[in-house]
């Protein structure tokens, strides 16, 4: 890891020694991603070091009600299929972070609208508190993998055909977007334009499956996106913020591996359910030049939609070895078994430090228009 140190000016456990730095977690939230945003907050509890940080844990139920939760990771964690959930009764209900008293930093672990999605990220730009991750734009960007992939194509990186379709074009004109989905080769798949988790993602093989799977993912958006299937292997890429104004960092890639006759794609069901016949392989077995590829398109990405902190790059490694970005998560999945801590972990950075690393990432970024 770099070795750059935050401004002292920023750092509270710099101007007063003896202090820990307090950190807010916020997670659960309004989307379709609460659970897995409770899970990401379990493993982040169990992690970090609680001798130079003081943790301040603050659930969003799924009505939009905080709540300052009790630390105990247990009762976020997803044990038994069963998925957790913030309520009322997680803890005692807050107006916000004012409530909480002085916070030095805050880590925002939502995912998905409501959190992932710049809405959190300008509160705390306005309330002029350091948090960790992306800021407003590029989360904002990120999480709508249609501005994303404009983005990135803007920037010249090599993403795959899709088509856009909003509310009124399916309401009003649906003739016409079955037209322009059948203008891309079958499969396709078809998702909420701003989820994640795999939320609402249908695989699609004929038209004839077309309508319910666009309607499978109005449920969660009324934005769609449909991609054109790319035949190749998935392959990720964790990214981290350069310390003291240096460049982004690339992880070793990973592979995720979903056996044949389990799951039609990596599913929701497969990512945190039925992991039985899934492999996550990190590194992953890659010719060296298509690991660095993979590297090098993953900084681009972070920077084209000006990355800050922490994201995940989601490419297709096709067989004639080109590598398609499919798409960037500005704040992925981060319990101890996900991808992203994993990459890093093969990289030679822990669970632990990763924690460490995007905390002093933060400290050491300013507020406000940078």
């Amino acid at each position: 890891m770099a070795d750059a140190s935050p401004d002292p000016a920023r750092d509270p456990a710099r101007s007063t020694p003896h202090r820990k730095i307090r950190v807010a977690l916020l997670f659960g939230g309004r989307s379709g991603e609460h659970s897995i945003s409770s899970a990401t907050a379990a493993g982040v509890l169990k992690a970090i070091d609680r001798e130079k940080y003081e943790v301040v844990p603050i659930g969003i139920t799924r009505a939009g009600q905080w709540v300052l939760a009790a630390g105990d990771s247990a009762r976020f964690e997803i044990a038994g299929g069963n998925l957790p959930e913030v309520t009322s009764a997680s803890g005692r209900s807050v107006a916000g972070l004012g409530e909480v008293g002085d916070v030095d930093v805050v880590f925002p672990l939502l995912h998905g609208p409501y959190g992932e999605d710049g809405t959190v990220q300008g509160l705390l730009e306005l309330a002029d508190l350091p948090y960790v991750g992306c800021g407003v734009l590029a989360s904002a960007v990120g999480m709508d993998k249609h501005y994303m992939k404009l983005v990135l194509a803007g920037h010249g990186l090599p993403v795959g055909p899709y088509v856009v379709v909003g509310p009124r074009d399916w309401e009003q004109r649906p003739s016409e977007v079955v037209a322009r989905v059948q203008e891309l080769r079958f499969p396709v798949f078809v998702k909420p334009a701003r989820a994640g988790s795999s939320l609402g993602v249908t695989r699609v093989d004929d038209v004839s499956g077309l309508a319910d799977a666009i309607e499978e993912a109005r449920f969660h958006d009324p934005k769609v996106l449909v991609e054109q299937g790319i035949e190749g292997r998935e392959i990720e890429c964790a990214v981290l913020g350069g310390r003291g104004g240096g460049p982004a960092r690339a992880s070793v890639p990973g592979e995720i591996v979903v056996q044949t006759g389990s799951h039609e794609f990596y599913d929701f069901d497969a990512k945190y359910l039925d992991e039985g016949p899934v492999r996550l392989e990190a590194p992953a077995d890659l010719p060296a030049e298509i690991s660095e590829r993979v590297r090098e398109l993953a900084v681009r990405a972070f920077e084209a939609i000006g990355g800050e902190g922490i994201s995940r790059v989601d490419v297709f490694v096709t067989p004639d070895g080109e590598v398609v970005v499919n798409e960037i998560n500005t704040m992925p999945g981060f319990t101890p078994v996900s991808m992203y801590p994993r990459m890093w972990q093969a990289s030679g950075v822990s669970y632990p430090e990763l924690i460490d690393e995007l905390i002093q990432l933060a400290l050491e970024r300013p507020t406000g228009l940078r």
